[in-house]
């Protein structure tokens, strides 16, 4: 399931990218957010120290952070008229599936731990 939401919201920014219409590459940037989305809250998990409360806040807040950075940056491209409207719609669909199936990641498979 995760594999087949992964590849629907990837297929999302190819389109926002490559439809005749749209001809922009601009919107495949988004997929670098995808990339940083997991590494303040992995980083976090990994270093144990006494505290832990503001180690899951910071973590907490940069992944906030660059999930509206993905969601800013289309929605900034088109009000610039760098990419059209349709290709920021496809790009903010695609990052909402992409980042469902990240959170179904970590809820599926690391949910063994304590947060």
């Amino acid at each position: 399931m995760l594999a087949m939401l992964g590849s629907i919201g990837m297929t999302m920014i190819i389109l926002a990218c490559a439809l005749p219409t749209y001809k922009v590459w601009w919107p495949f940037f988004v997929v670098l957010f995808y990339i940083l989305c997991p590494i303040p809250t992995l980083v976090a998990k990994r270093n144990q120290s006494d505290d832990d409360e503001s180690r899951i806040t910071n973590s907490m807040f940069a992944t906030i952070g660059i999930v509206i950075s993905s969601y800013a940056l289309p929605i900034v491209l088109a009000r610039s008229l760098v990419i059209h409207w349709g290709a920021c719609y496809l790009t903010l669909a695609g990052n909402t599936i992409a980042y469902i199936t990240i959170l179904g990641y970590f809820f599926g498979y690391e949910s063994g731990d304590s947060w």
